[in-house]
């Protein structure tokens, strides 16, 4: 509704109750103009008739200004009766054409009329938070400091941030991006505090993080939301199975948003605030309207079905949907559904992402999109074991069905914990890690085990595994437990190499001939997994010069070029910016996989996080770059 029709609506209230306290006080209806008393030259006073007439009507008095009538005019010559306007006197007001009459109400009235009809969101002006800083995590909580942000150019990071299409190469460098995007930090300059939680929200998104996007998007009021916090706030709260969280927005900033699904969300949000059948109606004629697919609005339907007065049955068939969107995942994980297996594996790694989080699907099901949430890093391994936990609790019930494909997996780890015998909770470990056929499986269930490994004490007789165990245990960051296996493995080999990388402080120093051991033994493509041990250790500073450009020339590589990029993460150490170099790390290791990297790349990564106090999250992304080749 624009201003201008807002204002006439109101004059419409203030008319109403103006003419009732006209009638009460009997004032004149005439038009404007009619009812002033003009100036008009003396008439002579008539004589007194010498005898009265008969008693008759008196007549009306004229209307100021209005010519005089006889007593007893003529009939007129027709039936009808004529309306003839009355004559204006040269001193009466003209009105050339029809008056706005929301013009004669005072302005201040007027504004006060409309400021007191807009919608008010229930927070105090005092309580109201403040644009300039904007975020989840504080400092003292383990955020990044909130300056880091305060001078950088709003411009760059809006490109820097919405460049970055989502997933990433490493799960110590999803983490770190995660923290570094939910910390509550200066809003950048040259950017409204609204569009830098949108900004940080898309992301978290695109990262597959849900509950940080939706927090992120939380820590905004919603009076103060731009339509890019709005579109994020979309995503954020179908991501969670929670589209009603959308009303208070659809209410304030975005109530006059165009668009299927805003239109559909309004509908939704009109049922859940005791408006069903007029809800059910509207999307009714939505899906008479055509222009929307009719699956959304059927999702839509049993969701606002379910709480209104009518409880309208809504069946939904997916026989002619071809793709899940961000709508159809969030409708059906809100309603209690589960989406067709077809429509899962076309979309399996964007799918698993939501449904690991969601509480009202299967535990089987949300065991296997684990797989992929726990190698990207969006579940810790003592979520993983939580999870699992559950499943072993069901199967554990009298007369429960236990799952065939995911129950073995719960006994097993329960073994890998329990056993007595330490041979029995290697072979029960062994049996959880997945194989080369699926790395995301593989680096999941070595999250899954990493606290079983750490448990592990260190043998001659497992010097075989400690590979996969000290990886393990890295994966959860427990590297003064894979420390302990230094003594067991051999120098040179790929255990040793990620312990050379992890430990907290620098061993012995770092020879050529440890590197050619481990550089004869690699059976990577191109030594990839040589050059990644190289470049950590350089990044670390763990590696003297002359043995690094010497291994370097072995290996064909030029650690020294230089790029836009390296030049932009090196700039930001060099000014002792963590949140800065954290999300440029995050830029450089967009990839789909580690053969995708480049040493060069780890290098100034490694090199930028030790630089700016970041040493374990430096450790850990260069032990698991060597353990993913």
């Amino acid at each position: 509704m624009t201003p201008r029709l807002f204002r006439h609506a109101l004059l419409g209230c203030v008319a109403v109750a103006g003419m009732t306290g006209a009638l009460l006080a009997q004032e004149s209806l005439l038009p404007p103009g009619f009812d002033k008393p003009v100036s008009q030259p003396a008439r002579p006073k008539p004589a007194t008739p010498a005898a009265k007439p008969a008693a008759a009507p008196a007549p009306r008095p004229a209307a100021p200004g209005a010519a005089a009538k006889p007593a007893n005019p003529a009939p007129a010559a027709t039936s009808s009766p004529v309306i003839q306007p009355l004559p204006l006197d040269d001193n009466a007001d003209v009105i050339a054409g029809p008056a706005d009459p929301i013009d004669s109400i005072d302005p201040a009235t007027l504004d006060a009329l409309i400021a007191k009809a807009q919608p008010k969101y229930d927070i105090p002006p005092s309580a109201q938070r403040s644009l300039a800083r904007v975020g989840v995590i504080d400092q003292v909580d383990g955020g990044f400091p909130a300056t880091s942000t305060h001078y950088l150019n709003g411009a760059f990071v809006e490109q820097l941030l919405g460049r970055m299409r989502g997933p990433m190469v490493s799960r110590w460098g999803h983490i770190l991006v995660r923290r570094a995007l939910a910390s509550r930090m200066d809003t950048p300059v040259g950017m409204n505090g609204a569009d830098w939680a949108a900004l940080r929200a898309g992301l978290l998104l695109r990262m597959g993080e849900a509950d940080a996007a939706r927090a992120m998007v939380q820590s905004v009021d919603s009076g103060f939301f731009t339509p890019g916090l709005e579109d994020a706030a979309m995503g954020a709260f179908l991501a969670t199975a929670d589209p009603v969280g959308l009303c208070p927005i659809t209410a304030l900033t975005a109530a006059g948003r165009q668009g299927a699904q805003w239109d559909l969300t309004r509908a939704i949000c009109s049922a859940f605030t005791g408006d069903g059948p007029p809800a059910m109606a509207q999307l009714d004629r939505l899906m008479r309207r055509g222009g929307t697919d009719k699956i959304d609005i059927l999702l839509a339907q049993k969701l606002a079905g379910a709480t209104s007065a009518t409880r309208r049955a809504v069946n939904i068939e997916w026989k002619d949907v071809d793709q899940l969107t961000p709508w159809r995942t969030g409708l059906a994980f809100a309603v209690g559904l589960e989406l067709p297996q077809t429509l899962r594996e076309q979309a399996w790694a964007d799918y698993a992402v939501l449904a690991v989080r969601a509480p009202m699907l299967p535990i089987p099901a949300r065991c296997a999109a684990a797989d992929v949430a726990a190698g990207r890093g969006i579940l810790s391994s003592a979520a993983m074991v939580d999870l699992y936990s559950q499943l072993a609790e069901i199967n554990a019930q009298d007369g429960a069905d236990q799952d065939k494909t995911w129950g073995p997996l719960a006994d097993k780890l329960r073994t890998a914990y329990t056993a007595t015998d330490a041979a029995d909770r290697l072979a029960a470990i062994k049996g959880l890690w997945g194989t080369a056929d699926d790395p995301d499986r593989a680096y999941s269930r070595l999250v899954l085990t990493a606290y079983a490994a750490a448990r592990m004490m260190p043998s001659p007789d497992m010097a075989g595994d400690a590979g996969g165990l000290i990886a393990s245990m890295l994966t959860a960051g427990l590297d003064a437990n894979a420390m302990r296996w230094g003594t067991v493995v051999p120098v040179g080999s790929e255990p040793w190499g990620l312990i050379a990388l992890a430990a907290p402080v620098k061993t012995a120093a770092i020879g050529g001939d440890a590197l050619d051991t481990f550089h004869k033994d690699d059976d990577s493509s191109g030594a990839l997994r040589s050059q990644f041990l190289l470049a950590g250790l350089m990044g670390l500073g763990r590696v003297d010069d002359g043995t690094a450009g010497a291994f370097a020339g072995k290996l064909k590589i030029d650690m020294g070029r230089q790029t836009r990029w390296t030049r932009a993460i090196d700039d930001a150490a060099e000014s002792n910016n963590p949140a800065l170099v954290a999300m440029l790390a995050g830029f450089g290791m967009q990839a789909a996989s580690w053969d995708k990297m480049t040493a060069v790349h780890l290098y100034h990564i490694v090199s930028a996080l030790r630089r700016v106090g970041l040493d374990g999250e430096a450790r850990m992304i260069a032990a698991e770059a060597v353990a993913r080749v």
